[in-house]
């Protein structure tokens, strides 16, 4: 049983990068830094491993960065209303620091979406108004984060019986045990 919602749960991360409109495309990220205030926001999932590492991108001067550089320490919340599955995880994040894997992304992105990280401001950072934004002419602040997992919690919010299940990582793999929801 456990290995059939792992299964599932593998799959829901998946489709979420692949298919447009699917749930698991937005995840809540937490982080906590030094001021020990936890901090959320939403990121787009933009890939899933085998080993179900999870990656998404972001502004490398963001206050995630920051967060991370200090804790490595950080849950990510994804909810599925169809399915009335919620995910949660918990990991350590990655900064990717290969310069050449992150130019092959960027490379990837369309125009439109390297604007979000070349903005000459740091994300934050106060306007008068969004039409000041203003944009560089030549390089970049991309960022790609990992998060290496090693704890899955799955809720089923089934009726008549709902389901909760905590996924350890551990040497031998990935090993289930049920919990009351």
């Amino acid at each position: 049983m456990t290995l059939s919602l792992f299964k599932e749960i593998k799959k829901e991360l998946t489709d979420g990068v692949s298919q447009n409109g699917h749930p698991f495309r937005y995840g809540t990220l937490a982080t906590v830094g030094v001021d020990s205030i936890a901090r959320l926001r939403t990121v787009v999932i933009r890939g899933v491993s085998e080993e179900l590492n999870i990656t998404f991108y972001t502004d490398r001067r963001s206050k995630k960065v920051t967060h991370i550089k200090e804790n490595k320490k950080v849950s990510l919340l994804l909810f599925n209303p169809d399915k009335m599955m919620q995910v949660k995880i918990e990991g350590v994040a990655r900064i990717h620091a290969d310069t050449v894997s992150l130019n092959e992304i960027w490379e990837r992105l369309s125009g439109e979406a390297k604007k979000d990280y070349t903005t000459v401001r740091p994300p934050g950072s106060s306007l008068k108004s969004p039409e000041m934004v203003q944009y560089l002419t030549e390089g970049n602040y991309f960022c790609a984060i990992d998060i290496h997992p090693y704890k899955i919690e799955c809720l089923k919010l089934d009726k008549p019986l709902c389901q909760k299940i905590r996924f350890s990582k551990s040497i031998h793999g990935w090993e289930g045990e049920f919990l009351v929801p």
